[in-house]
């Protein structure tokens, strides 16, 4: 199981399918499902879902609604994504296998990293790279 529970910052979405966003992310990344909650009287309404990245932390996602909360006013999914990751060249492989839309191949980067970004269904953009953060060893 992955170190999802040590995150303190949680990427957090509204996916205008947000079934088809978790099902995405899993197939094309290898996030992990740790909480999943449909609504009573709409089972296609994700109203709540947390899914772990297996290399350390996560994201939280839910359908699409106004509910007056802080996330009705930012509408649907966007923004972008970076994952830290030792398994950079499969999971390119395993994304484009998934049928992601790929926005930059394998790049190796000035600074020692290598990356690649991809789109999701919905069109927030998921970059992967080798590069921890500055500090990380």
């Amino acid at each position: 199981m992955s170190n999802h529970t040590a995150a303190n910052v949680w990427p957090t979405f509204r996916y205008r399918d947000a079934k088809a966003a978790i099902a995405f992310l899993q197939e094309a990344l290898g996030f992990e499902v740790v909480a999943e909650y449909t609504n009573a009287d709409d089972p296609d309404r994700v109203d709540h879902a947390e899914l772990a990245w297996p290399e350390g932390g996560g994201v939280m996602l839910g359908s699409v609604r106004d509910d007056g909360g802080v996330m009705t006013k930012t509408g649907v999914a966007s923004g972008s994504v970076y994952l830290a990751s030792g398994n950079v060249r499969e999971l390119h492989a395993r994304a484009l296998a998934a049928g992601a839309t790929e926005v930059m191949g394998l790049t190796e980067q000035d600074y020692g990293s290598l990356d690649f970004a991809i789109q999701d269904p919905e069109g927030v953009l998921w970059s992967v790279g080798s590069y921890r953060g500055a500090g990380a060893d």
